[in-house]
C-alpha cells in the first residue's frame, strides 16, 4: 500500500538511498524495458541522482515519472493525523525529463479515496455514495490545478488510490465500515454492500470524465479489491486504467521488464476483470508499498505504450 512508504521520513530515505544493502547491484540491473515502459518512483522524496537527464535511483534507466498525492479525503476533511505525500523535486525532475528530454511520462497524481462510510452525508444509498465520490473528484481535480503544489501533471490519468490501510481515521478508509463521523475512527456499523461502494466509484469515474482531460484510473490489488466490491458486477472494471501494487519485492536487483520480475517468478497482478495483456493495465508498484519496504522507498514500473 501506498501509505506503508509515506509513513516513512523523507530524510531517512535521503540519507540511506546511497548506502544501502546490495545498492551496487541494484544499480547495475538491466533498464527499463520493452519500448514504451519506464521505471519511475511515487510519494514521498527519493533521491533522483544527475543533472539531466535524471536517473532512476538505485536501478539505473532514466527516471520515467513521478506519482504524487495531491489530495486525501481526510487532510480535505481536516481529520488529526491525516498527511499528503508530494514531492515536489521529483516532479519538477521527472516533468524535466519529459519536457526537455523526452524521457518518460512527467508527472501524475492520484486522491487517497474515501469510501461511503466516511462520507460526511452518508445515509446508505447508492444515489449518496454516487454524489461523495463525485464531490471527492471534483476536490482531487481542483488540488491538481491549484495550491499547494502547482506544478504540471501531464500525465492524462488521475488515479483513485482505493485500499484499506490500516490507519487513523479509518482503518478500511470507509469501504467496508460506516463510522460515526469521518474523523472519529469509531465504527457504528461494520458491514457496506459492493453496490454502494460502487456507487462511490462511479461517481469520482463519471465527474473525472466529464469535467476534465484526464481519464479516470483506480490503484488498488486484487485482495483488496475484493474484499472491497466482490467477485460479482460491482467488482468488474474492465475499461477503467489500473495501477496495482502485487506482487512486491524489496530486492530491487529483481527490477521488473514489462510485467514481470527479472531473475525471480512473479508478475504484475490486477484486478476487476484487467490482465497484465489488457491495455487499461499500465502501472505497477513494484517494490515500497504493501509492507515491502526497501532502502529507498515506492518504485514503479509505468508503460505509456497504450494511454495517450
Amino acid at each position: 500500500m501506498i501509505v506503508v512508504a509515506v509513513l516513512v521520513a523523507a530524510a531517512t530515505l535521503a540519507a540511506t538511498w546511497r548506502h544501502a544493502p546490495g545498492a551496487v547491484a541494484a544499480r547495475t540491473a538491466a533498464r527499463d524495458s520493452p519500448p514504451g515502459f519506464w521505471y519511475g518512483t511515487d510519494s514521498q522524496f527519493i533521491n533522483v541522482p544527475g543533472s539531466g537527464p535524471f536517473q532512476e535511483p538505485a536501478i539505473g534507466g532514466y527516471y520515467g515519472g513521478y506519482v504524487g498525492m495531491a489530495g486525501n479525503w481526510a487532510w480535505w476533511l481536516h481529520c488529526q493525523g491525516a498527511f499528503l505525500a508530494w514531492s515536489k523535486t521529483d516532479s519538477e525532475k521527472a516533468n524535466r525529463n519529459f519536457t526537455q528530454y523526452h524521457k518518460g511520462v512527467g508527472t501524475a497524481a492520484y486522491w487517497f479515496m474515501g469510501g461511503p462510510g466516511v462520507d460526511p452525508r452518508y445515509n446508505g444509498t447508492t444515489a449518496e455514495a454516487k454524489r461523495w465520490g463525485a464531490r471527492q473528484a471534483a476536490r482531487a481535480l481542483a488540488d491538481i490545478r491549484g495550491r499547494p503544489f502547482r506544478q504540471r501533471v501531464p500525465y492524462p490519468v488521475v488515479w483513485m488510490d482505493v485500499e484499506q490501510p490500516g490507519i487513523a481515521p479509518a482503518r478500511d478508509n470507509g469501504w467496508t465500515s460506516v463510522y460515526t463521523s469521518p474523523c472519529s475512527g469509531t465504527v457504528k456499523q461494520h458491514s457496506m454492500r459492493p453496490a454502494v461502494d460502487r456507487a462511490d466509484f462511479n461517481g469520482f469515474w463519471g465527474y473525472v470524465r466529464a469535467h476534465s482531460s484526464y481519464a479516470p484510473g483506480v490503484y488498488s490489488a486484487p485482495k483488496v479489491w475484493t474484499h472491497i466490491f466482490g467477485t460479482g458486477s460491482a467488482s468488474r472494471i474492465p475499461h477503467t486504467y489500473e495501477w496495482t501494487y502485487e506482487p512486491e519485492t524489496a530486492n530491487l536487483s529483481y527490477a521488473p521488464s514489462g510485467w514481470c520480475y527479472r531473475g525471480i517468478s512473479g508478475c504484475a497482478e490486477f484486478f476487476g476483470g484487467v490482465t497484465r495483456s489488457n491495455k487499461h493495465a499500465l502501472m505497477w508498484q513494484f517494490s515500497g508499498g504493501g509492507g515491502v519496504r526497501n532502502a529507498y522507498g515506492d518504485f514503479d514500473q509505468i508503460d505509456r505504450s497504450t494511454v495517450k
